[in-house]
């Protein structure tokens, strides 16, 4: 429980708190709007107060902030498990990120982030709350203290009394569902995948919007395009693949591709050689044809004819030179083929040296298609890895494609299970949803009596756990507000029960803001009675003529209105004890 709120300046009106109904009392003198709380008593300031001493963040526009307030430390002393003197929590608007502990709880230390002299950090000090007041495990998505708190404490800044079951305007049903699942003893955990999925669903709207987008689409593309552009892309990397896994790094690869040039030229020399060789042996071959002996026998018969009688010396003589005729003829046909054979020869040599350096060429070049130099393997794995990194690429675009085109039907898919598993973990906590029923009803039937229809209903929705409040209205002003107070009273019950929660709760003057003078007396009635019979501390701000109506419809203030009172009087009358 809350036990007393003060502050380093001497104006300011210290509050002590007392277990049970507590209200706080301001004296209206009419000389301020009420709907401005810096400026009338301060009855919204003290839950500021409240919520900043509790770890609410605080910007430039909070309440400790003000340049008139942000000097000045305000102090909270509370209940704490273990601390049997209680606890003292010290901030201020200058060092709001500091905190100031007397005495420091177990779990923080000089070895952990103990600032010294009894400082931790604004972190620490929600986590510390999340742990030891709301009992939260050490990882729980989807919910904080400060989300909890928003509950027991709202605050009229937020529009927090629009609606029983959101704590500020516009919060998303999922979230704020989430929060008063653990409150009220569900599986929040399961409540808090509605909240993951309309986050999801948020992205694929935004993922759809980007993808009709003519640019931006491109980056994405269609399912139908990638799934060709991938199919090519596997075939190049297959491919090069194949050829690195074939290749063989050969290490004269340079200057076995110079041997082969070079084989290649001596066989074409020696293919230019034979070339000429044959044309030389065709005219020795045509020489040796043509050389044959003379034919001198016709001379006698033609001198005979002409009747001239060759001599024996003349026959001799004429014998002598066709003898060396003949010589010469031989001598011709001999040299002739001396150098045919020659020409064979030569062509038979190169024909062999054509077949030797055949097959060393052919050596040489299977070596060189079955591998290459080391730098071609390197240049394949570069190529490849590029290639691998485009494929990969795409195949990432595909998903995203892929995902964006079914996304909408894997959500609509999963909301359906989530509702059956929603639908099966509340009949399985029954009496809890039933206890929550119940109390909601019996709070209601004490404001407006038995014959009014009201209810609590909890259940699976498609968008969140469906959580609905409900009291008929006859037309009384205010109504709106006691579904308020009746919710949250049930809340407060239900969660410090189950040690979900700690055992107070507040209210703003703004909660019976328009509600009939009758509902106002039996509200802070029964607040005083649940209170008192769950152990519990409501603290409640109230005007001094809302109090008065209350009274004369049977309210008893006695033990429960704060010695401190408040008044909207211009110089030193509000919380703060100055204007500014």
């Amino acid at each position: 429980m809350l036990r007393h709120l003060s502050a380093d300046d001497p104006r300011f009106k210290a509050l002590t708190f007392h277990p049970g109904l507590n209200i706080l009392v301001a004296d209206t003198t009419g000389a301020s709007a009420e709907t401005d709380s810096r400026n009338s008593a301060g009855k919204s300031s003290m839950i500021e107060l409240l919520h900043f001493l509790l770890g609410s963040s605080a910007d430039k526009n909070s309440l400790p902030a003000h340049p008139k307030l942000r000097q000045t430390t305000f102090a909270l002393h509370l209940d704490w498990p273990g601390q049997p003197d209680g606890l003292t929590v010290e901030r201020t608007g200058a060092s709001a990120g500091v905190i100031r502990l007397q005495p420091l709880p177990a779990g923080v230390g000089p070895d952990q982030l103990d600032l010294g002299d009894g400082q931790v950090t604004l972190a620490e000090w929600q986590t510390l709350i999340e742990r030891i007041l709301f009992n939260l495990p050490a990882e729980h998505p989807g919910i904080t203290g400060r989300s909890l708190f928003s509950f027991l404490m709202r605050r009229v800044g937020s529009h927090a009394f629009n609606e029983a079951t959101r704590s500020f305007a516009r919060q998303a049903n999922a979230e704020a569902a989430t929060s008063l699942a653990y409150l009220l003893g569900l599986d929040w955990r399961l409540a808090d995948r509605y909240r993951e999925l309309q986050a999801r669903e948020a992205v694929s709207k935004q993922l759809r919007k980007a993808a009709s987008d003519p640019v931006l689409g491109r980056i994405i593309g269609q399912t139908a395009e990638l799934r060709g552009q991938i199919a090519i892309a596997e075939h190049r990397v297959a491919e090069i693949q194949r050829r690195i896994e074939t290749f063989r790094v050969v290490p004269e690869y340079d200057n076995l591709r110079a041997q082969a040039d070079q084989t290649d030229q001596r066989i074409r020399q020696l293919r230019n050689d034979d070339v000429i060789d044959r044309r030389n042996l065709a005219d020795l071959e045509r020489a040796v044809d043509e050389t044959v002996d003379p034919d001198l026998a016709y001379l006698e018969t033609a001198y005979a004819e002409l009747g001239v009688v060759l001599g024996d010396q003349v026959r001799r003589s004429f014998d002598d030179v066709r003898a060396f005729h003949g010589s010469v003829v031989r001598n011709r046909r001999q040299y002739l083929d001396e150098e045919a054979s020659s020409i064979r020869s030569r062509l038979q040599q190169r024909e062999a040296e054509r077949e030797q350096l055949g097959d060393r060429l052919a050596a040489t070049l299977r070596t060189l298609n079955e591998g290459g130099a080391l730098d071609a393997l390197t240049t394949l794995q570069q190529i490849l890895a590029q290639e691998q990194a485009q494929l990969g690429a795409l195949r990432h675009r595909f998903d995203a494609a892929q995902a964006l085109e079914s996304n909408r039907r894997e959500i609509k898919q999963q909301r359906v299970g989530l509702q059956q598993e929603m639908e099966t973990d509340i009949e399985e906590r029954r009496p809890i949803v039933n206890d929550a029923v119940v109390l909601f009803a019996q709070y209601a039937q004490a404001l407006y009596g038995a014959n009014r229809e009201a209810y609590l209903r909890i259940g699976p929705g498609e968008t969140s756990l469906k959580i609905e409040t409900h009291i008929a209205s006859d037309n009384s002003g205010g109504i709106g507000n006691m579904v308020i107070f009746c919710f949250d009273l049930t809340v407060a019950v239900l969660a410090h029960r189950n040690g979900r929660a700690p055992d107070f709760f507040v209210h703003d003057s703004h909660l019976y803001d328009g509600v009939d003078e009758r509902q106002l007396a039996r509200a802070l009635t029964l607040a005083a009675e649940v209170s008192r019979q769950e152990g519990l501390q409501y603290i409640v701000t109230l005007n001094s003529d809302e109090l008065d109506k209350a009274v004369r419809r049977g309210f008893d203030p006695a033990g429960h209105v704060l010695e401190q009172r408040l008044t909207d009087s211009f110089d030193e009358g509000g919380l703060f004890g100055f204007r500014f």
